[in-house]
């Protein structure tokens, strides 16, 4: 073989390697091109997932004016100069957790199998000028209260109604009566409703990994389902929302001693999405999102992805250790001993002091 021989397959073996080496390179950028256009279509499919996920109610437009004044706002904080401005100013939301009667996983969980639904949790949340503390107050569904008219969607609306339960509003009149109830006891503006169902709640507790709370004395409620003994215990999602609906097996029975369960588990359930880092894990954030929002009900100002994650990074300096947890001062109602009414003055400077 002479010299020319082999540089002549030299050449050809080279020659091989360079036109292997184009052909491998557009392979790969195939099929990361591929992986690329798949991962955003997959981003896109769950953006519009938990988008749609979302219902919501035009509170706003259902009450119009006449309505108590919103807190004035100050000049919106920016975290730098690129970003958009983030609210800081004061909120107040209206939050239920409505006690669906319909859809098989609410029934399972306790929610019965008739096509109602109640407000049996009703808490209003204060979040304070520049959104580091906020009060969370509990109002008692079992609280007498004068209902104000509310309009009906069919048209028309509601009779003033006195003496009635503070949850018959949402029973009569839904979200929209609920909010003008909550306002009409409170003289304060609801800036926004969020409302979650039974499932809802449940399925949020397990996508968080459970929450940990400790009880005061043994829970013992055949209704419920819940029997625990005092000490600390680590809840799924079906033992929280049992907690949550807990009343009979403490303390005498009533909707008062229910209420420090929840505030409990609003305390638990704020301590472990503090304690979850849900940015690296981009699939229990999916799974907490979807729960979420599978489950939501809002008005139309956070009726969308983009308004909710506002909301979420504007509260990024709320701890949990300085959220307050308390109830509306009531005393047992004169005209029935198993109802409440508001106890004066303690319930007015209450709200007076969240304005």
């Amino acid at each position: 073989m002479t010299s020319e021989d082999e540089r002549g397959d030299g050449n050809g073996d080279t020659e091989g390697h360079s036109g292997r080496r184009p052909r491998l390179v557009k392979a790969v950028g195939a099929v990361l091109a591929c992986g690329l256009v798949l991962a955003v279509a997959g981003a896109g499919w769950a953006y519009w997932h938990l988008n749609d996920n979302i219902r919501s109610v035009d509170i706003d437009g259902a009450l119009g004016t006449g309505r108590p004044v919103r807190a004035a706002a100050p000049p919106a904080a920016s975290a730098s100069a690129s970003a958009s401005p983030l609210p800081g100013g004061a909120l107040n939301i209206l939050v239920l957790g409505s006690d669906s009667r319909s859809g098989e996983a609410n029934a399972a969980l306790g929610g019965g199998h008739s096509s109602g639904a109640r407000s049996d949790t009703a808490m209003v949340v204060h979040i304070d000028a520049g959104r580091t503390a906020a009060t969370v107050v509990s109002i008692p569904r079992d609280t007498l209260v004068t209902r104000p008219s509310c309009p009906l969607g069919s048209g028309g609306a509601t009779a003033v109604t006195y003496n009635a339960m503070f949850n018959s509003a949402y029973s009569v009149g839904g979200p929209v009566c609920a909010v003008k109830t909550a306002e009409s006891i409170t003289d304060i503006r609801m800036d926004h409703y969020l409302e979650i169902d039974f499932s809802g709640f449940a399925k949020l507790v397990d996508a968080l990994g459970g929450v940990t709370v400790t009880t005061g004395q043994d829970i013992d409620d055949d209704k419920s389902h819940l029997h625990l003994k005092a000490g600390t215990h680590h809840l799924d999602g079906e033992q929280a929302l049992a907690m949550a609906r807990t009343r009979h097996g403490i303390g005498d029975g009533s909707d008062l001693g229910r209420i420090g369960l929840q505030l409990q588990l609003v305390k638990a359930l704020l301590e472990q999405i503090a304690s979850t880092n849900l940015l690296t894990d981009p699939g229990k954030l999916y799974q907490v999102a979807d729960a979420v929002t599978g489950s939501l009900t809002t008005d139309t100002g956070l009726d969308s992805l983009p308004e909710l994650i506002r909301l979420s990074e504007s509260l990024n300096g709320l701890a949990a250790k300085n959220v307050k947890t308390v109830m509306m001062p009531v005393v047992t109602a004169p005209s029935n001993p198993n109802r409440v009414v508001a106890k004066e003055p303690a319930a007015s400077e209450l709200w007076a002091s969240l304005r």
